[in-house]
């Protein structure tokens, strides 16, 4: 069995102080990623941010205080890769891979983007850039007899069932048409070639949502989006035997807006 796991940490020094470090010492997960961790390695605590069992490599972005994504495997990757190519964006601590037997995982945070601003611009321009960069990575696996799964925030919600109030959101970033339509490409067989694991796991249901804004009682009426994604190629996604949230029990016990999202593999 592979068990990875993705949490958007929203600032992993935060994190460390709210239970973060709690939570990875009991995790049953093989991997980890997590996005915006927004710290560079030194500044952060070594339970945290070089604990002990795990080989740890993080992608900071240039930009301090901002982004960046990590990787935690228990055993030691076969190589790891920082940025996808980009020369705009391999700075900016938004994608991280390693390869392990038979699979190649990532860490993605794809930006959150603000409908109307240069900020939705620059989404854009990652989008564009970065589905070209996902098929070409499902074919080199593929001539490898490997496969690919990328994890991350990917701060955009496919469809109605994956946020509450879709119907107030259908202009802001994060459920955009053009948005939606990119994601589609991503999930297509003729196309990106890759799955929603999570949503293939839970077909036909609402959620399960894993970001709940801060504000109001959003998380307490669940009224939550699911933007946090593993996106597989088919092989493995057809392994994926169990997928789920973990929420926390009561909002004072949440270290992030996000929940750690899991999936178990039957390799």
């Amino acid at each position: 069995m592979l068990t990875v796991t993705s949490v958007n940490v929203n600032g992993l020094r935060a994190a460390a102080k709210k239970g973060f470090v709690e939570w990875l010492a009991e995790t049953s997960a093989d991997v980890l990623c997590l996005q915006e961790v927004r710290a560079e390695p030194g500044q952060l605590p070594g339970a945290a941010g070089a604990p002990e069992g795990w080989h740890v490599t993080h992608a900071p972005a240039a930009a301090k205080g901002r982004a960046g994504v990590s990787l935690y495997t228990r055993r030691e990757p076969d190589a790891v890769r920082i940025g996808f190519g980009s020369a705009e964006f391999d700075g900016s601590g938004r994608y991280v891979e390693a390869d392990l037997p038979g699979v190649t995982v990532a860490s993605l945070y794809l930006p959150s983007g603000e409908a109307g601003t240069e900020r939705q611009d620059e989404k854009y321009r990652f989008m564009d850039a970065f589905l070209p960069y996902l098929k070409d990575l499902r074919e080199r696996a593929a001539a490898d007899g490997r496969e690919v799964l990328v994890c991350g925030d990917w701060n955009i919600a496919h469809a109605e069932a994956d946020l509450r109030n879709w119907r107030a959101n259908r202009k802001n970033s994060g459920f955009l048409p053009e948005e939606r339509e990119w994601l589609t490409r991503v999930l297509s067989p003729g196309d990106g070639g890759y799955v929603d694991v999570v949503r293939a796991l839970h077909p036909g249901v609402e959620g399960p949502y894993s970001w709940w804004s801060y504000r109001g009682r959003a998380f307490d009426n669940d009224s939550g989006w699911r933007i946090d994604l593993h996106a597989a190629t088919r092989g493995l996604a057809d392994r994926a035997v169990k997928g789920f949230v973990e929420r926390a029990a009561t909002h004072a016990e949440r270290w992030s807006d996000h929940a750690p999202v899991t999936v178990v593999y039957d390799l």
